[in-house]
């Protein structure tokens, strides 16, 4: 059985669906693993490397994919690479299908078996195979040391002969995965930290890493459970905006990192609070893929407003960390194959009844057939 790792095109895309150590564990599984040429550069892993692990190197797209049974990649392969996937191959990777309507129709024409591995359930058997935890991790933590490399001022308090140079003071919107990280290098760097999330059990959580913690707590907020935070009514966004406006003026950097499930990233710092931060202050988007949690970002760019605020709205955070977050991501898609892998007849064996791969499973069969994304039937 062939799997192959194709090298990925998009734009910022800097990471690789397999290292060395996991192409060590493929290969002893009884698989042929089969790397596109250069498909590790830019997370530092030469073509050398992957051979020295049992890999063949293929010089193209193409030539990797030929005769594949299973495809790891990061995002999921565009147009031309996925005609090149045989029907019945199995795709494996970060699929994006609630921004992209004609990738699953796509998908399922080509015969193509996909897994979305963003849409893993949250349960305890899953964790170790979680895509979206091990990358917002590395997110959250990079966003500091963007933030840090950025400001122009101190992150620890320091006490010198010439005088005190001030803690910067550091207010996270959300603290999912990639907020508590944040609170948490923010913290280890020294600053002053605070932050928000509308769900509640994110209270103790904020404060057992130090930082203080800043919300609204009422009963629309005791309602919010899951790793994934609901829509709020406009009151409650109304108290949450006066809230998140006086913090955000008093704090010099912001990192927003709240995010929706398939949906747009909610605009929490609105540009008049942009206006109220102090020049040489700080907004760290993680949440720039989905559109921004602040007014002021430009996705895909670093900029600076009017007033002298730097926003940094860059793409893939997880990207800007390659080394690390490609060792993660190959870690994770390597856990998903050995738990679903057949090891007397050395293929994968997804059965349509576990919790998991009804959670990931796209496509099968040439057919759509995530609930999420069934096709609607005429009246």
């Amino acid at each position: 059985m062939r799997l192959a790792v194709l090298k990925e095109r998009r734009a910022a895309e800097t990471r690789v669906a397999a290292t060395p150590d996991t192409i060590k564990k493929l290969v002893g599984l009884g698989l042929t693993v089969a790397v596109e040429a250069g498909a590790g550069e830019a997370a530092s892993i030469s073509d050398a490397d992957f051979t020295a692990a049992g890999a063949e190197i293929a010089p193209d797209a193409a030539a990797a994919l030929a005769d594949a049974n299973i495809v790891f990649a990061v995002q999921a392969p565009g147009p031309e690479e996925r005609t090149k996937i045989p029907r019945g191959a199995l795709l494996v990777c970060i699929a994006g299908a609630f921004a992209d309507a004609e990738l699953l129709p796509a998908l399922a024409s080509g015969g193509i078996d996909a897994v979305a591995m963003e849409l893993l359930p949250r349960i305890t058997r899953a964790q170790s195979m979680d895509i979206l935890s091990s990358q917002a991790n590395l997110a959250g933590y990079r966003g500091v040391i963007e933030a840090a490399n950025t400001f122009h001022r101190g992150f620890p308090m320091m006490m010198t002969a010439a005088g005190t140079v001030p803690p910067a003071r550091v207010f996270v919107i959300g603290a999912g995965v990639a907020g508590l990280q944040a609170i948490a290098t923010a913290r280890r760097l020294g600053a002053i930290v605070s932050a928000t999330d509308v769900r509640p059990a994110a209270k103790e959580e904020i404060k057992s890493l130090g930082a203080t913690f800043v919300g609204v707590e009422d009963e629309e907020t005791a309602g919010q459970t899951g790793a994934y935070a609901r829509e709020m009514t406009d009151a409650f966004r109304q108290k949450q905006a006066e809230l998140i406006a006086t913090t955000v003026a008093k704090n010099d950097i912001v990192i927003c990192t709240a995010l929706v499930m398939g949906g747009k990233a909610p605009v929490i710092v609105t540009q008049p609070m942009v206006d109220s931060m102090r020049a040489g202050s700080i907004v760290v988007d993680l949440a720039a893929d989905a559109g921004g949690n602040c007014a002021a970002t430009v996705p895909g760019e670093a900029t600076t407003t009017a007033n002298g605020v730097t926003v940094l709205g860059f793409n893939n955070w997880p990207g800007r960390i390659p080394v690390a977050s490609s060792s993660m991501y190959a870690r994770n898609l390597l856990t998903f194959l050995t738990t679903f892998w057949d090891k007397e007849a050395k293929t994968p064996n997804l059965p349509d009844t576990d919790d998991i791969i009804k959670g990931v499973m796209l496509t099968r069969g040439g057919e759509i057939v995530h609930p999420n994304f069934q096709p609607q039937k005429a009246a």
